[in-house]
């Protein structure tokens, strides 16, 4: 069955950037509490598991309150502030306290994370709301919330994967339901920037030109480099570059391969060029990620 381009591209981006989540705290709290959370290096997500919260944040232009099942993510990680919505209060029919709130707090982080065109794609803040995420998301947000009560061998482990699916859900959700996409997202949503980027995600070791890309847009060299610049960001060779190093990156974790071997697989005939354009980009040597070196973007 073939995939339309959004779809492939999306599945690839997501595939080949390496995500890596961590849960790192399960809150609980009752009657006026306020954290204040800084900004970050690395991604930071709430999913709110009972009660409600609001939420405050420079990219939300004003207070939201968040339900329980509410998925908010600082991609960038941003700064900001969540705070009780009610008194704590008991009801008249339960023991528990109108009041009471519980959440999942998370870290994530994507190799490359300068470079990575997901990232790069998403805004400041990101929410998406349990009405409105489907039943896979509320099924999994679900199973991770009852996960995070439970103990036993291998919960941690548990919740970071259960955690990491219920991003690329949120993700997904956010590049097909977004009515102004930017980055990845805008060019997808251009069916000829779209065909380019499906060019690139699927065939990286082609020997890609401005030319060949743009005829394969159906546009001229400079009308294709300025429109996919603007969507995107990057230009067109740029944006090739970092994803075929974000492809070495994964392939330098096999000992079986050279970095020869690797520099010919991604369509680069000259290894001391792969080698150069690598530690451009990244900062390191392919050497370092090859000796088990810190991941760009690591939490």
């Amino acid at each position: 069955m073939r995939h339309p381009p959004i779809e492939q591209v999306l599945e690839s981006a997501l595939n080949g950037v390496q995500l890596r989540v961590e849960i790192v705290d399960d809150m609980r709290y009752c009657g006026a509490w306020l954290e204040r959370e800084p900004a970050t290096r690395h991604g930071a997500f709430h999913l709110i598991g009972e009660g409600r919260c609001v939420i405050e944040a420079p990219a939300l232009g004003g207070p939201l309150v968040l339900e329980a099942g509410d998925l908010v993510m600082f991609p960038h990680g941003s700064g900001h502030l969540l705070r009780a919505a009610d008194a704590c209060a008991p009801t008249a029919d339960t023991d528990a306290d109108a009041g009471y709130t519980s959440m999942l707090c998370g870290e994530f982080a994507f190799l490359i994370g300068a470079h990575n065109p997901v990232l790069r794609a998403l805004p400041d803040c990101v929410i998406v709301r349990a009405r409105d995420g489907g039943s896979a998301f509320a099924h999994l947000a679900a199973l991770l919330i009852d996960t995070s009560r439970s103990g036993g061998l291998g919960r941690q482990v548990m919740l970071n994967t259960l955690a990491a699916s219920l991003f690329i859900l949120a993700v997904c959700e956010y590049a097909t339901q977004n009515a102004q996409p930017r980055g990845l997202f805008a060019g997808l949503a251009d069916p000829r920037i779209a065909r380019v980027l499906q060019a690139i995600h699927t065939r990286p070791d082609e020997d890609w030109s401005m030319a060949r890309l743009a005829d394969l847009a159906g546009m001229s060299r400079s009308a294709f480099a300025e429109r996919f610049t603007t969507l995107l960001e990057t230009p067109p060779m740029q944006y090739l570059a970092q994803w075929r190093v974000s492809q070495a990156w994964q392939l330098l974790k096999n000992p079986r391969l050279s970095v020869a071997a690797i520099a010919e697989q991604l369509g680069y005939k000259s290894e001391p060029a792969f080698r150069k354009l690598f530690k451009r980009l990244t900062g390191i040597g392919p050497g370092k990620v090859r000796a088990g070196g810190e991941d760009i973007g690591a939490p």
